[in-house]
């Protein structure tokens, strides 16, 4: 099922998002994420293409076991180092395999690597799916709460936002962050700019030390007091700092989700049991806004 359709079925949708293997790992290093995470019922399971600049290699393998699990894959396809014919391939694989859902991205800037001479950016690479499937792909884009961080400012973000909107985007994911007022804000503006797609929250929960510094370092999102506090206080303490990290997220969604969110896309770094853990803790809240 296309997603744009799960939209127009449910008030709010629930998803997560999984990353592939290394190259050299066996696919069964994932499998058992992806069957604990498909017993949750999610509405979809993203794909990231693979780390470490190799593409969109590893992506279309394991959104065809989402697939084989029962649940509707979204497959992420990156533009900043591939041309037309690259992107074309994997359109074609992911076509062959009735896997319509994809998730257009410029993707990271790799030191050294050629950058693509097809596309510029991920309004680039949406206007190209769209055309080359005829519209039957399903587009999703990324959006940024609080700016894209080569973005100069945040209305600027948000006029290059609308650009994807207008190349074929039905809905938006939108990059992590801990302050919901910062959400609230944002989907007031895309509002007034007449962005008027869905916009699920991505969270992503802080709970190992190894994620926290990572997502420090490269996300750039801002860190809440409540946040800080508890990285200070449970930073090396692995058991804490999971059950406080769970237990923000938890408090963060049941308030997105009394303001009426179209969805939650939970970033879950392919621990299943943080998955269980919220989605647990969620259910009936999730249950309740979805009553027709």
């Amino acid at each position: 099922m296309l997603i744009s359709d799960l939209f127009q079925k449910k008030n709010t949708i629930y998803s997560f998002e999984i990353f592939p293997p290394k190259p050299t790992a066996d696919v069964s290093a994932v499998a058992d994420t992806i069957e604990r995470l498909a017993a949750l019922s999610p509405d979809y399971i993203s794909v990231t293409c693979s780390a470490g600049g190799t593409g969109n290699a590893r992506t279309a393998e394991i959104a065809k076991l989402v697939q084989k699990n029962g649940i509707e894959p979204l497959a992420h396809i990156t533009c900043i180092n591939s041309s037309k014919a690259d992107v074309s391939r994997t359109l074609a694989e992911l076509s062959d395999n009735k896997i319509y859902n994809v998730l257009a991205l410029r993707g990271d800037r790799v030191a050294g690597a050629k950058e693509s001479e097809d596309f510029a950016h991920a309004s680039d690479l949406a206007a190209f799916i769209k055309q080359w499937g005829g519209g039957k792909f399903d587009i999703a884009g990324a959006c940024y709460p609080e700016g894209h961080p080569e973005s100069p400012d945040l209305l600027t973000d948000i006029r290059n936002l609308k650009k994807k909107v207008d190349a074929g985007v039905t809905h938006l994911n939108t990059q992590l962050f801990y302050d919901n007022e910062d959400f609230f804000r944002y989907r007031d503006m895309l509002a007034l700019a007449g962005i008027d797609v869905p916009v699920q929250a991505g969270i992503m929960p802080l709970v190992k030390k190894a994620h926290v510094d990572r997502t420090i370092a490269l996300s750039g999102a801002k860190i809440p007091a409540g946040i800080s506090r508890m990285i200070s206080r449970f930073y090396d303490k692995p058991e804490a700092l999971m059950e406080a990290g769970i237990a923000y997220a938890v408090s963060q969604i049941a308030d997105l989700l009394s303001a009426g969110v179209r969805g939650i896309h939970l970033y879950v770094m392919n621990n299943a049991y943080v998955a269980e853990r919220i989605t647990e803790r969620i259910a009936h809240i999730l249950a309740e806004v979805n009553k027709n």
